[in-house]
């Protein structure tokens, strides 16, 4: 009986061997699912950026605005007979009134 038992117990380790350890054991298979799911959040975050990129060409090959638009934000270039006015922040502006109003150092007596 107990020859029986212990033959019982080897088959059944021996199934279970390729269930959890094999080829395609259960671990691989979630490790694969896991692997998909990563891909396709990558792909998507790809799509979202080809379809970003693809608007921005339509829009610089149908019309001279988004052009204009680079130029003038990339590039700083302004039309011709335009004045060009660059509006401080306001905590530049304090430390600026600041530093006006305070008298050097070297000068004070």
């Amino acid at each position: 009986m107990r020859v029986v038992t212990y033959i019982l117990l080897a088959l059944l380790l021996l199934l279970q061997y390729p269930l959890w350890l094999g080829k395609g054991s259960w671990l691989k298979v979630w490790d694969m699912g896991q692997q998909v799911e990563a891909q396709k959040q990558i792909n998507d975050q790809t799509q979202k950026r080809n379809a970003a990129l693809d608007a921005e060409v339509r829009d610089l090959k149908r019309g001279t605005d988004a052009i204009e638009e680079r130029a003038r934000s990339e590039l700083g270039m302004v039309k011709q007979g335009e004045i060009f006015f660059q509006v401080v922040g306001e905590q530049a502006a304090a430390v600026s009134a600041v530093a006006a109003a305070t008298p050097p150092k070297d000068k004070v007596k």
